[in-house]
């Protein structure tokens, strides 16, 4: 049965907190603006506050609807949903603020070394209501990992912002987001501050704070699994043989004495 709720209550909090990743949704108040819906994951990357705050690291991407669209009207949804255990859906409706890199306030949230490579704003949510659903149509998926893809392509063009002067290389991150990030798909205005910050992108690259595994570990589990799971068909399937031939001996044996001798 759906519950609604006007905060976060604490068995959700704890749920939340198992789940490796999450959806963002938001849209412009112009009636055929653009919808947007955004995939998010990486470890430690979402936080809550408290029953009625959340925030999460806002990392680089190829657009910038959520920024864009949250300055405008504040409205977001985040979807969350069990891929594991038993099915759930959740939702937390919100009003959003946005702190980008390059401002004290993404500083008070995400001090410097803190912050992941490509770390754009701060994302914060104001929560008014909470909702959650069955979710008995969600299949299965087994979790292997965080992607490492992000990470690395956004280490890259920090480290030419690092050695460029003033932080300011041409192919760096921030001249990525000066050609990426300041307008929606509707031209609504989005990344401001960060692009000409002066604020140095240094942070902790160690990525094993964020769960994440390579490609190829990744395609290496799979095939381990893949052959686990042969196996275990394998050994279910000489076990089912052998019920339905001891199953047919008994009932060849219990006619044969049923019809008696010729």
């Amino acid at each position: 049965m759906p519950q609604v709720y006007d905060e976060i209550p604490p068995h959700l909090i704890d749920w939340i907190g198992k789940q490796h990743m999450f959806t963002v949704a938001t849209a412009p108040l112009k009636a055929d603006g653009h919808v947007n819906v955004s995939a998010k994951g990486l470890k430690g990357t979402f936080h809550i506050d408290g029953p009625n705050r959340v925030w999460y690291e806002d990392l680089t991407g190829s657009g910038s609807e959520t920024i864009a669209h949250v300055r405008e009207n504040g409205r977001i949804t985040i979807y969350f949903n069990a891929f594991e255990g038993p099915p759930k859906i959740c939702r937390l409706w919100g009003r959003g603020q946005v702190h980008e890199f390059g401002t004290p306030e993404y500083d008070a949230y995400l001090p410097p070394g803190k912050r992941a490579p490509g770390s754009r704003s701060v994302i914060v949510v104001d929560v008014y209501k909470v909702g959650t659903t069955c979710g008995y149509a969600v299949p299965f998926y087994e979790f292997k990992g965080h992607r490492d893809t992000l990470l690395d392509f956004c280490n890259k063009k920090e480290l030419r912002d690092l050695h460029a002067e003033e932080f300011n290389a041409d192919k760096g991150l921030k001249a990525y987001w000066r050609a990426n990030n300041v307008k929606s798909l509707d031209g609504l205005p989005a990344l401001e501050v960060a692009p000409q910050s002066g604020h140095s992108v240094e942070t902790d690259r160690d990525y094993s704070r964020f769960g994440v595994i390579s490609l190829k570990e990744a395609a290496r589990e799979m095939q381990d699994g893949g052959r686990q799971r042969q196996r275990q068909i394998g050994w279910e399937e000489m076990m089912l043989m052998s019920f339905v031939f001891l199953l047919g001996t008994v009932v060849s044996a219990f006619f044969g004495r049923m019809a008696g001798p010729c």
